[in-house]
């Protein structure tokens, strides 16, 4: 099937909306997930179950937990998320999330890089 990158973007900010903003990870899952969920992040197991396991914790940690969509990038079957991640009690990180799709528009696969926003920065640009 031919990608659509711009149907893969909605998918991916809706995935993440729901996941993340309404801490519902297993709808976010049957909604929006394919056959396989391929974990690259080093803090969340691989598979699905892991994924929601995970974000149920989270949920029940960061109650407050939010993320921004600062910008998008889309190519081929791959979106990414340039957010702006705010975890009450924690740091604010800038997080680079990128999904692959398979040919039905679904999310199978997802790597990212995150980096505390510091209190300062050495030029005047900020992180978005």
């Amino acid at each position: 099937m031919t990608q659509n990158p711009d149907a893969n973007t909605a998918t991916a900010k809706a995935f993440y909306e729901m996941m993340f903003n309404e801490r519902r990870p297993r709808a976010a899952i049957e909604q929006f997930a394919g056959d396989v969920y391929i974990q690259h992040n080093t803090h969340v197991g691989d598979g699905k179950e892991a994924f929601i396991a995970y974000f149920e914790r989270m949920a029940a940690d960061y109650p407050g937990k939010h993320v921004r969509f600062v910008r998008t990038v889309a190519q081929d079957d791959l979106v990414v998320l340039h957010c702006h991640q705010t975890w009450p009690g924690s740091d604010d990180y800038a997080g680079m999330d990128i999904f692959r799709f398979d040919g039905h528009g679904k999310v199978v696969e997802h790597w990212d890089v995150l980096q505390v926003i510091p209190d300062h920065s050495v030029n005047d640009n900020g992180m978005f």
